[in-house]
């Protein structure tokens, strides 16, 4: 488990943009200390957890050490899939939403680290939902990769515009979805 955060790192774990960390330090909020001969700052982690608790922030991705995904998909049984895969693999702390409504309210509550989003939702597309998550300053450490069966090359190039890290086809191999998950959380 780390002991010391950067305010990159401080800002994932609390789901805030790392702006919001830089100012709660430079306040005195956020106890740390500045790297000597740099403008880099440094967070241990009783003052992280102390600053969580002082702002009702959950504790639970700096205490659990699972990355939080969610998994958006109008398929049931694709649900499943992923989601027996990612808590066989035992890292991962896994919710799902099934339209794009649902997914905006499970963001806002769950605030996952990556959501796998599928292209076509019966109420927006992915592009959307893409957009609408990177217009949040609030989300805009979360990493989406797009899992459909129905795009074309150049839907592709724009989802990766609109916002998406990466992208896997449907059907997929359970190996080829784990390693872009911990290739975009850049998880050893």
């Amino acid at each position: 488990m780390k002991d010391l955060f950067t305010t990159g790192e401080a800002a994932e774990i609390c789901r805030v943009s790392q702006q919001t960390i830089i100012r709660c330090f430079d306040a005195g909020r956020l106890e740390g200390f500045r790297v000597p001969g740099s403008r880099f700052r440094r967070i241990p982690r009783q003052s992280l957890v102390k600053f969580m608790k002082d702002n009702k922030i959950p504790l639970d991705t700096i205490e659990s050490g699972k990355r939080k995904v969610l998994v958006v998909d109008d398929d049931a049984e694709i649900v499943e899939l992923i989601v027996d895969v990612l808590d066989r693999d035992g890292r991962f702390d896994v919710e799902t939403a099934s339209s794009g409504y649902e997914a905006g309210i499970a963001t806002e509550r769950f605030r996952p680290e990556l959501i796998l989003l599928d292209y076509m939702l019966p109420d927006v597309n992915g592009n959307i939902v893409c957009q609408a998550i990177r217009g949040n300053p609030e989300f805009e450490n979360i990493k989406i990769i797009v899992v459909s069966g129905v795009v074309k090359r150049d839907e592709i190039a724009q989802l990766i515009k609109s916002g998406a890290e990466d992208f896997i086809r449907k059907p997929f191999d359970v190996t080829e979805l784990t390693g872009k998950i911990t290739a975009v959380l850049q998880m050893k």
